[in-house]
């Protein structure tokens, strides 16, 4: 072969090698040139490998996690680095670890990156490096395009260097948490690339005045992430907008409190808008309507009112509408009347839950027939469910509940193939369910339909050999019919873990089947019914379960399950027989147990005190006997504790005084003897230890060491010594019981700083203020449970107490019932009692109290039951109205100096006392002369009657039987004219 051959061969080569070089991929085919494959990598270049390996030098993870970086030469293949084909550079880092904590990289990010030249996409989200600020030379990085470091615990400072990334289009740094100084954005101005921001979580409170003004110098914005950063300020109006390309905007979660800014209806390309968990106020402008592609609206969590735009409803392009947790008004139809009409209807989720929204539903409901999610719940809605709900082909969750809807269930519900979730309750159904509005429901998973009311308007009547088509884990039914019987028709349910029958009229006992479907449930609750029957421990349950069974009809031992029982509630029924010596062994996450308004004898077993995370110890109300045992030290969390109405004996235990977190510690009506412990519970709400043989003084520490009680009932014990002035350091009180014991002394003035008797509390104060109480009210015992809320009591009755009731116990304004009866009390009755307008019992009977009935008293329009006998009490008892009322003799007997109705004792001229408070005050300016006034007043209306009649008849008689039947007519009238002036005479308060 010649030269020339030679060389044109190379130069043929030559070509072959540039032609393969340039021509695109799409014009040549899979066999590449000279035998090469067209997707083979030149690999990665050295130098950029050993930055990779000392980039991991200062990371460490889970073993597996970054594994491939040990093997193999070629780090193109490494784990999480992606290169490109051409030219063997890296180009992207995917190290991000979504919802794998276990998975998470530690450490620091170090400089060696720097070294890939070519880097555009940096993913390190969801890791954990320590705080650690993020590195300053990312900013150097100058081809970097998509950056997402959020959730990787970065913290310190934010790099001013991040603005430099001029190419980038990504930026992900939502919780990554900063110095609380850094809320300057300043450096997004550099970012003119920018595409996706999210910022979410960061604390921007210091930029609140230019957040907006920096974020729309990025012309190129799609999406705008700022949930969650303390925004409070939200300028109204814009002078221009620069980010009109935006497609989501995300400000949730912040904290303005101004109208919907104006400026956002002109983000017409808009397609989310998430304005959620804010305080925005006023109402939906109509301007709504501008953003015409809207698909996702949130203004759920705010304070928008008013009426809903009735252009709302043309947002056709809708997919999903949240406005739950406003103030929203009126009704909905025109929404879902107009929304019908749009030809593309596509909305999922209509969330309009927590409003004020009345009315009716409308049967344009029905053709929301794209419709998933429906809430309506915690509104005002009214009327039945229309028929065309069965409309809702495509139906997942419906929510009616706490509405004020009414009526039967329409038979179009059970149409809903779709439906998983079905919640009705708190409304005023009426009728009768049966199978033909249930035999559709094929996908059904949960239901809910019941009402607090006791009473039962809903039936269900449904074949014992019915057989669903669904396959429920929900289940709950209260206030409804379903028994007698229990319902067979559960017998094919074998998914259920949740199972709640409360109040359904059973009164069989539950059959073996149900036992037999091996559920493993978190909750059974078959309470307020009247089964009857043993109950199997043969139940399984899972982590965090509760049984109620309180309330029936059960007999035999106390059951004993799974280990997982949280809460077990069995009051009020029939067991016997010991509470299990081993309880506390085999249900050791116990934290609720009430097993009280049993049959339960025996001794508390020390298994109990291994129940470390106990909450409620309720077993009053049974037949225990035996010490109280000396656990306490081992229950850190308890906060109610009732053992009250059984027969327990010897002293309290000390340790109970240590338990940090009680508030309701109630063991009356025991044997219990001793001195009482110091008690240093500086949580405690209510200290119940009536009825039993404790002695001793009342300690000092009661007011220092338990100043957030309420309720304090120590009567009908053996307390001795006086009233110790601590006990006015209990400002909270509501309730104080001392009656029945041998306390002497002094009532102590300081008892005007009990400020809970001078404050009503409201039903907010009911979580903190439970429990049944019987307090001696009306003469009478009365327990209280729902409303003891409602009960202001102050009762020292029945103690060797002397001296003057203290006048400041009259400033105790809200007292409802005072009892200082059975004492030795002296001096007057405080004439500002009048002060007490909502006192309903005032029992001072038995002392030795002296002076007249105060007048003041007359304004007790509340007081309906009195007692003020045997006292020394004198003069004229008050015959107001309220008095009137109190007509029984008995309240005033064994006070020798009163005197009036209701006595048969009548009251001389000398015991003659006004009636009304204020007329001693006009006796006094005006003396006889005010009386005489009243008597001229009385003597002219009879004169006047008598010149009026002869004026107008005397012209008429002219005939003699009209003189006869005239003069006839005026002896008469002087008659009762003399009967006036001796009932005059008698009780007006002047001597003749």
């Amino acid at each position: 072969m010649g030269k020339s051959t030679t060389a044109f061969i190379k130069f043929l080569l030559l070509v072959l090698t540039v032609l393969c070089g340039t021509l695109s991929i799409e014009t040549i085919k899979p066999v590449s040139c000279l035998g090469h494959l067209d997707h083979h990598h030149v690999g990665c270049i050295d130098i950029e490998k050993k930055a990779l390996l000392k980039f991991k030098q200062r990371v460490t993870g889970p073993s597996g996690r970054l594994s491939s970086w040990d093997v193999g030469e070629d780090c193109c293949q490494w784990r999480g680095i992606r290169c490109n084909n051409a030219t063997g550079r890296v180009v992207e880092i995917k190290l991000g670890n979504p919802h794998q904590p276990e998975n998470a990289l530690s450490g620091e990010v170090n400089s060696a990156l720097l070294a890939l030249k070519d880097l555009n996409h940096l993913d390190l989200s969801m890791n954990n490096f320590n705080g650690y600020p993020i590195p300053y030379f990312i900013g150097s990085l100058e081809n970097l395009r998509y950056l997402n470091l959020s959730g990787a615990s970065f913290g310190g400072t934010i790099p001013p260097s991040l603005g430099n990334l001029s190419r980038l289009n990504y930026l992900d740094l939502k919780n990554v948490y900063f110095s609380s100084e850094e809320s300057d954005l300043n450096w997004l101005s550099g970012l003119s690339s920018l595409k996706y921001l999210d910022l979410g979580g960061w604390n921007l409170a210091k930029a609140a005045t230019n957040w907006l003004q920096t974020v729309n110098m990025l012309p190129q914005l799609l999406e705008l992430h700022l949930s969650g950063c303390d925004l409070s300020n939200a300028p109204f109006t814009l002078p221009f907008i620069n980010f009109t390309s935006l497609l989501v905007l995300d400000l949730s979660n912040n904290g303005f409190k101004t109208k919907i800014p104006q400026w956002l209806f002109n983000l017409r390309s808009l397609t989310h808008l998430d304005l959620s968990s804010n305080n925005f106020q006023e109402a939906l402008p109509e301007a709504i309507a501008n953003l015409a592609s809207l698909q996702k609206l949130d203004l759920s969590e705010n304070n928008i009112g008013g009426q809903l735009p009735r252009n709302l409803g043309k947002l056709c392009t809708l997919q999903s509408l949240k406005l739950s947790g406003n103030q929203f008004v009126g009704e909905i139809t025109d929404f879902t009347n107009n929304f019908s009409r749009c030809s593309n209807n596509s909305l999922e989720t209509l969330d309009l839950g927590y409003n004020r929204f009345t009315g009716n539903l409308s049967d344009s409901l029905g053709f929301f027939e794209s419709l998933k999610y429906l809430q309506l719940w915690k509104n005002s809605f009214q009327g039945s469910i229309p028929e065309s709900i069965g409309n809702l082909s495509s139906i997942q969750e419906l929510f009616l509940s706490y509405n004020q809807m009414s009526g039967g269930i329409p038979k179009s519900l059970g149409q809903l193939k779709t439906l998983r979730v079905l919640e009705m309750s708190e409304n005023n159904w009426e009728g009768v369910i049966t199978e033909d509005r249930l035999v559709n429901l094929s996908s059904l998973e949960e239901v809910k339909i019941y009402k607090d009311s006791p009473n039962i308007s809903l039936v269900f009547d449904i074949s014992s050999n019915w057989v669903p088509p669904f396959r429920l884990t929900y289940i709950e039914i209260r206030s409804c019919q379903l028994g007698p019987k229990f319902p067979q028709w559960l017998k094919n349910q074998s998914h259920l873990t949740t199972v709640i029958l409360n109040n359904a009229r059973i009164s069989e006992a539950i059959p073996n089947w149900f036992w037999q479907l091996n559920l493993e449930l978190n909750k059974l609750d078959v309470s307020y019914n009247q089964i009857s029957g043993r109950v199997p421990n043969s139940l399984r349950f899972s982590d965090i379960s509760t049984v109620d069974l309180s309330s029936n009809r059960y007999e035999g031992p106390l059951p004993l399950w799974s280990p997982n029982l949280t809460k077990l509630y069995l009051r009020d029924n029939h067991f016997s027989g010991p509470i299990p010596p081993n309880i506390g062994e085999v249900m050791p996450m116990l934290t609720d147990l009430d097993i009280s308004r049993n049959s339960l004898s025996g001794r508390i077993p020390l298994s109990i005190g291994k129940l470390t995370n106990l909450n409620t110890l309720v077993i009053s109300n049974n037949q225990l006997t035996g010490e109280i045992p000396c656990f306490w030290d081992n229950m850190p969390f308890l906060y109610i504790v009732d053992m009250s109405n059984n027969s327990l004996s010897g002293t309290i235990p000390r340790s109970m005084g240590s338990l940090q977190f009680i508030e309701f510690l109630i063991l009356s009506k025991n044997n219990l003897s001793g001195e009482l412990p110091s008690l240093n519970c500086t949580h405690m709400v209510s200290l119940d230890l009536g009825e039993n043989k404790l002695s001793s003084n009342l300690l000092t520490w009661m007011g220092e060491s338990t100043a957030s009680l309420m309720i304090l009932r120590l009567r009908s014990n053996f307390f001795t010594g006086g009233i110790p002035p601590q006990l006015c350091g209990l400002s909270n009180l509501h309730i104080l019981d001392l009656s029945h014991n041998n306390l002497s002394g002094h009532i102590p003035h300081c008892i005007g700083n009990l400020s809970g008797l001078k404050s009503r509390l409201t039903e907010a104060d009911t979580a903190q203020y439970q429990g049944r109480l019987e307090i001696v009210a009306k003469g009478r015992v009365l327990e209280y449970y729902s409303t003891l809320y409602l009960v202001n009591s102050f009762d020292l009755s029945y103690n060797n107490l002397s001296g003057e009731i203290p006048t400041e116990l009259t400033s105790l304004i809200q007292v409802g019932t005072l009892n200082l009866s059975m004492n030795r009390l002296t001096g007057t009755i405080p004439p500002k009692i009048g002060n007490l307008k909502r006192l309903e019992t005032l029992d001072l009977s038995m002392n030795n109290l002296s002076g007249p009935i105060p007048q003041t008293m007359s304004s007790l329009t509340f007081l309906n039951h009195l007692n003020l006998s045997y006292n020394n009490l004198s003069g004229k008892i008050p015959s107001t109205t309220q008095f009137q009322t109190l007509g029984d003799p008995s309240i005033y007997q064994g006070n020798a100096g009163l005197c009036g109705d209701p006595l048969p004792k009548k009251c001389d001229g000398s015991d003659q006392k006004s009636d009304s408070p204020g007329e001693d005050e006009e006796d006094k300016d005006g003396g006889d002369g005010g009386a005489m006034e009243k008597l001229g007043l009385i003597i002219s209306v009879v004169i006047g009657f008598f010149v009026g009649f002869w004026g107008v008849c005397g012209t008429l008689i002219v005939k003699q039987s009209w003189r006869e039947a005239y003069f006839g007519f005026v002896e008469r009238v002087k008659n009762r004219v003399a009967v006036v002036f001796m009932f005059v005479k008698e009780k007006a308060p002047w001597n003749y």
